[in-house]
């Protein structure tokens, strides 16, 4: 089976575009957020990547998230990061189904993933760009499973990973970040009042604030999340279902804005466009 990520191949990124006014600027190059401090979405020639890539060639790739390399950002087979991000199955829940109503009701197993959470994909994307670009320093806030990912990937990818957390994040959670490789620190106060720190020390050392929203191509890892599925024909992902995660990061709502331009890119991709 073709190993998805043993080589370059064609990416069709064609710039950024700030979430809330529209404006463009270049990609390839390191970014943040917008001139008007707001998230920037990865936008994609969507009909080049249609013509492009077809079913059949999708099923002949490994089952996991760079089978969709096409649709996500980062450019070169060198800078990929990854620890094994697999395709996560749907289990059903018939008795939840028939308390609720309403229909069938799965659950998107993403424990599976190498750091136990979904936040490995939006991290496995952010740090490969990161490595792209030459970064050698990460820092984000967290009080959960975001910040063991950035410290499992960095380590990986051999960039430093700084992590703050707030004094009331779990034993376990900050033990994990330190396990995997990140510096943790522990923070006297809510994870809202963290960013200061993290902007504070950006001159000083130099890192690139991953936080959420603030790096653009972290929320494109999202894209393939309805066809990251054992159950899932290459391709495709589901049409008359809602993917909820337990917890919706921003970076999370802004993956699935662009859910419907990437179904009309599957369906060419089908022979349905």
């Amino acid at each position: 089976m073709y190993d998805n990520t043993g080589s370059d191949i064609a990416n069709f990124v064609s710039h950024l575009e700030c979430s809330l006014t529209g404006a463009r600027q270049p990609a390839g190059r390191l970014a943040g957020l917008s001139a008007a401090g707001k998230p920037l979405l990865v936008r994609y020639d969507l009909a080049q990547l249609a013509a492009s890539i077809g079913k059949e060639a999708l099923s002949r790739r490994a089952p996991d998230l760079w089978r969709y390399r096409e649709f996500l950002p980062v450019r070169h087979a060198a800078s990929i990061v990854s620890l094994g991000e697999t395709m996560t199955p749907l289990i059903a829940a018939p008795r939840m189904a028939a308390r609720l109503g309403g229909g069938e009701i799965v659950v998107k197993d993403e424990g599976r993933l190498p750091t136990g959470s979904f936040k490995a994909r939006g991290i496995a994307v952010a740090v490969s760009m990161a490595k792209e670009f030459g970064v050698t320093r990460m820092a984000m806030p967290t009080a959960g499973n975001a910040g063991a990912a950035l410290a499992a990937y960095c380590t990986r990818a051999g960039i430093e990973s700084y992590v703050f957390c707030p004094d009331d994040a779990p034993d376990i959670t900050v033990s994990e970040i330190a396990l995997l490789g990140g510096r943790a620190w522990r923070v006297n106060g809510i994870i809202t009042e963290l960013a200061p720190i993290l902007e504070g020390g950006k001159a000083a050392l130099g890192w690139f604030n991953a936080s959420t929203l603030k790096s653009p191509t972290a929320s494109k890892a999202r894209r393939p999340w309805g066809s990251s599925s054992p159950s899932s024909s290459p391709g495709t992902c589901p049409t008359r279902s809602s993917i909820r995660p337990a917890v919706a990061p921003g970076s999370s709502a802004c993956g699935r804005r662009s859910t419907s331009s990437r179904r009309s890119a599957g369906s060419a991709a089908n022979g349905r466009g």
